[in-house]
């Protein structure tokens, strides 16, 4: 006896559809789960170059990073030095403008300007030859010490700007390389 021949003949169209059926569906799912390995094995292939490519822009973004923290440091560097410099430089100026104010103050030392030509009449200011004058025989007349200390004052302002100036371009220097 066969297996057919079990099933009512009203049915048996119906149990010859399932069979079939059933046999197409495994067909289907075996067809299925091959092409999952085969096109998840592509996928995961895929996947790591893609991981592979955003590790690669990470690690080139970071050393790009490093660089210019490097080059910003190494600025930094460069302005603080030039800051001291010129910090420096303003301070001994100052300096020196103190000291030449506590001269003229004291009467230690005495601005005199050079006459283009001697005074109406013959009588001027006697001229003295000193040792670290550069015109010997000329005549100079004295300035009053407080008109000595006007000019000191804004020379002086005119060396804190010379300064200030050069320091303003050294940090565009620095800034523009």
């Amino acid at each position: 006896m066969r297996l057919i021949d079990l099933i009512p003949p009203a049915l048996r169209p119906w149990a010859v559809a399932l069979v079939l059926l059933a046999i197409a569906g495994a067909a289907a799912g075996g067809a299925w789960v091959a092409q999952d390995w085969r096109y998840g094995k592509d996928l995961a292939e895929q996947a790591g170059k893609v991981d592979q490519a955003a590790l690669k822009r990470a690690e080139d973004a970071l050393v790009k990073l490093a660089i210019e923290q490097d080059t910003r440091a190494a600025l930094e560097r460069r302005l603080q030095t030039n800051d001291e410099t010129h910090y420096k430089e303003l301070s001994d100026a100052k300096k020196a403008q103190q000291l030449l104010f506590d001269r003229l103050a004291t009467a230690d030392v005495r601005l005199s300007v050079l006459l283009a030509t001697a005074p109406l009449g013959g009588a001027g200011v006697p001229a003295t030859a000193s040792a670290g004058g550069v015109v010997h025989g000329a005549e100079r007349a004295k300035l009053d010490p407080a008109h000595a200390q006007r000019i000191i004052g804004i020379t002086d302002a005119g060396d804190r700007g010379l300064i200030a100036l050069a320091a303003c371009q050294a940090y565009v220097r620095a800034v523009a390389r």
